[in-house]
């Protein structure tokens, strides 16, 4: 059954229980739907208040030859019709009430005092110090109605362009946090009771209990039109217990299938390149590290896309999905329920897919089921928590042990960060001071020879210059990567050819074979304009 058709039902059931209640008082009943929409409305008989706080609309206004009719329901006091009938009557009036149902008498009041639209201002992200705007969005927020106010608090991050939105809980108030392009923002303090109202609509759309002594996870979607243009918005929900509430951290995945493109990432050649050696044969394992926020789950769902193609079968397992891919088949991971990816891995491998993606391999099981799969013929995609490549290698050897079977099934190791881009129209160059000089000489020191890199000795810098379009002077990310191919040199840690395993060592062998760090891509990055060295030092 839809909802129009319970909606039908719903009004059928109060009219006949409205009929019923009008024989037993006495009084006629009238059954409005059939006016509702046409029947004209008699102003100027008695205030809009009044029919609020009286449950009664005028339905006719009298005049010489007619009787005034009123609209009276079940709510409407008997000593308010008592009294008004005396008025009427004591005037020379005639006067009628009829019994309505309260389905009825909203839709009068809909037209008699339709609801007010109320435009908000918008929210601004406050620059460091900036008290004044942040008492203002507080006023603002504290202003907006309990029914709005959850949904305008995501509509303005969305609109900020916001990966996060923090509800975290003070001792006077609750304090309000957005990320954008990766720095978290202060945005306003609500009042205390504004609590409940978030808390509320988090427990009703994402499943989280207001009650809870324990974090919980949760997941909701969003319609959100911007400009004329409705797009899905997903919303991951972690809460925490904290000394004075819960504290809530909703993440923003602003889904567009079509911006899952490698192409729009913004890759170097250099790298892409790599990435396409990978797409163009799909066997082994590639693992994705960083940490949250990062741009992970983008990078692998943009590969993904790339894979997707009709004559291969792709199957991700995902805690939670982030993002519903066409043409993929996507399995959700509860494993704060007793799930694991190595058992539903397992399970996966039986489809004979040629493509699979883990969402992240958190432990030991997981890893050798991942590289086991990986020699027998499917790419395997997954993230990694880890700070660098190297680190990553070595964790994974850890999980999985040195193994000679096991060298050949990595094949390549992506560290990613997203750093703030600074505005093209707007930066300011100038001149580095010598120690910045002799830090951007020693990071780019031993940097591969086929790599385009300016005079180290006259290069300039950029520095950001506030504006009205960019109030930080930054807008939008760029992507920097670590990529470590894993090469006959890499593959002798986990064959076992190295006894001293340790993350320096296999940077270093990984250097020798050409592979730029992150902080050395983050450097050449600066140089090109494109960021500067303290977005590097804070992101890296």
């Amino acid at each position: 059954m839809d909802e129009i058709d319970i909606q039908v039902r719903r009004r059928d059931q109060d009219e006949k229980a409205t009929q019923q209640r009008a024989a037993i008082l006495g009084m006629q009943y009238l059954d409005t739907r059939e006016l509702e929409a046409n029947l004209p409305l008699a102003y100027d008989v008695m205030t809009i208040e009044d029919m609020h706080r009286y449950k009664l609309v005028p339905l006719v206004k009298g005049d010489s030859e007619t009787v005034f009719q009123f609209g009276a329901t079940t709510q409407t006091p008997q000593s308010v019709i008592q009294r008004m009938t005396r008025e009427y009557n004591d005037s020379g009036r005639n006067l009628q009430f009829l019994l309505i149902s309260l389905s009825s008498y909203r839709s009068f009041m809909l037209r008699y005092d339709p609801p007010k639209t109320v435009v908000y201002d918008d929210i601004q992200i406050a620059k460091q110090g900036d008290s004044d705007t942040i008492a203002e969005v507080s006023q603002t927020l504290n202003s907006v109605s309990s029914e709005e106010l959850f949904d305008f608090i995501i509509s303005q991050a969305d609109k900020l362009n916001a990966s996060d939105i923090h509800i975290e809980n003070e001792r006077d108030n609750i304090r309000v946090r957005f990320r954008v392009d990766g720095a978290l923002h202060p945005v306003a303090h609500l009042e205390k009771e504004r609590y409940r109202v978030i808390m509320g609509e988090l427990a009703s759309r994402a499943g989280i209990s207001t009650a809870a002594t324990e974090p919980q996870s949760g997941h909701m979607q969003k319609e959100l039109t911007t400009n004329g243009v409705t797009h899905l918005l997903n919303l991951r929900i972690e809460t925490v217990p904290t000394m004075y509430g819960q504290d809530a951290v909703m993440r923003l995945f602003n889904f567009d299938e079509s911006l899952l493109n490698l192409d729009l990432l913004g890759i170097p050649d250099r790298q892409r390149k790599e990435i396409d050696e990978i797409i163009s044969h799909p066997r082994g394992l590639v693992l994705m590290v960083g940490p949250t926020g990062s741009g992970k789950s983008t990078t692998l769902y943009s590969m993904l896309n790339a894979l997707n193609t009709p004559d291969r079968k792709l199957v991700t397992l995902e805690d939670p999905i982030e993002y519903g891919l066409t043409g993929i088949s996507q399995i959700p991971i509860n494993t704060t329920d007793g799930q694991s990816f190595g058992d539903s891995l397992r399970s996966v491998l039986r489809l004979d897919p040629d493509i699979v993606m883990i969402g992240e391999i958190r432990d030991q099981d997981t890893a050798r089921t991942a590289v086991q799969a990986s020699i027998t013929g499917h790419l395997v995609l997954s993230s990694f928590h880890a700070n660098s490549t190297s680190t990553a290698f070595s964790r994974m050897i850890d999980l999985i042990g040195v193994n000679p079977i096991f060298s050949s099934a990595i094949r390549l190791l992506v560290a990613q960060r997203l750093v703030r881009r600074l505005v093209d129209d707007t930066k300011e160059e100038y001149e580095p001071d010598e120690s910045t000089r002799a830090y951007v000489k020693r990071v780019l020191a031993d940097l591969p020879e086929d790599i385009e890199c300016p005079d180290l000795d006259t290069f300039v810098l950029w520095r950001p210059v506030v504006s009205e379009d960019a109030p930080f002077g930054y807008k939008g990310r760029v992507v920097i990567m670590e990529q470590m191919v894993v090469t006959e040199e890499v593959q002798k840690f986990l064959r076992g050819d190295v006894e001293d395993v340790h993350p320096e060592l296999i940077e270093k062998a990984a250097k020798s074979e050409g592979m730029v760090t992150l902080e050395q891509a983050g450097v050449l990055a600066a140089l090109r304009g494109e960021t500067t060295l303290d977005e590097i030092a804070r992101v890296i």
